[in-house]
């Protein structure tokens, strides 16, 4: 699945860029709370004369809205800036270890039950976070979103959601620019006359990850979706897996990672 990501696409220009991308073809947009864009992204879907019902809309829930009611009204204010009935996936956007899970889950059933959100997931969620949350909850968890890339091959943690059938959805999929300057990535990519985004997007695509990347450009939109009409051989494939950085980019609550050191293996 690719889709757009659109962290700091803002007012005019990030209406104008979710409308472009569904024109385009994109079917599937990712905002939340904290982006404070949500209204922008209702617009722009509603802008591009694409059904409702057509699009697949994420948006996510703030850390210090767990707590159920906390969490019922947070949601309910995102559908509120996005001018939508529902939602098709909410996601809890960091963990809280200072808020019970149980709460959380007790919140995100009334949503479900209510019709407010199609399904639920989490993000940034590390393998012992997401182990005591599938144990914990009555609900299908259907993703867990969480920077993956060429230069932060987090094995351990797509092994975990594979075994639990959670999709692992990957933000920020091109390391915010450093992959597509990776001497191997570029190597292919010459190789096989495609661009170094398209390469580092497709290795994900066929290791079972959703991509969400972000832009503002119809050029760069374009670009993406043209790593839906090629495959990647099997020793292109071994060779961006063996590339071996660890160069993680976002970090936006130190600490959460640490408990995690051995995700790369």
């Amino acid at each position: 699945m690719l889709g757009l990501g659109t962290y700091d696409l803002r007012g005019a220009e990030g209406a104008a860029s979710v409308r472009t991308a569904i024109e385009l073809g994109y079917r599937h947009v990712d905002t939340a709370a904290t982006y404070e864009n949500e209204e922008a992204v209702g617009e722009g879907i509603r802008s591009s004369k694409v059904a409702r019902d057509q699009i697949f809309l994420t948006t996510k829930v703030d850390r210090a809205n767990l707590r159920t009611s906390d969490f019922i009204g947070s949601a309910e204010a995102s559908l509120a800036a996005l001018g939508c009935d529902y939602v098709d996936l909410l996601l809890v956007h960091w963990p809280n270890a200072e808020i019970p899970i149980e709460e959380t889950l007790a919140g995100a059933s009334e949503l479900v039950a209510a019709g407010k959100t199609r399904f639920i997931g989490v993000s940034n969620f590390t393998r012992p976070r997401l182990k005591a949350l599938l144990k914990a909850s009555d609900l299908p968890l259907v993703t867990n979103q969480v920077e993956y890339h060429a230069h932060l091959n987090q094995r351990g943690l797509l092994r975990l959601c594979e075994e639990n059938g959670v999709l692992l959805t990957a933000y920020s999929p091109l390391g915010q620019g450093s992959v597509l300057k990776d001497e191997t990535i570029c190597d292919i990519a010459k190789r096989i006359g495609r661009s170094p985004a398209q390469v580092a997007l497709r290795w994900l695509l066929q290791k079972g990850v959703a991509v969400i990347p972000k832009s503002s450009s119809a050029a760069r939109m374009r670009e993406n979706l043209g790593m839906l009409d090629f495959e990647l051989d099997r020793v292109e494939m071994e060779r961006i897996e063996s590339i071996g950085v660890c160069n993680r980019v976002i970090d936006w609550w130190p600490g959460t990672f640490e408990e995690d050191p051995d995700v790369f293996a």
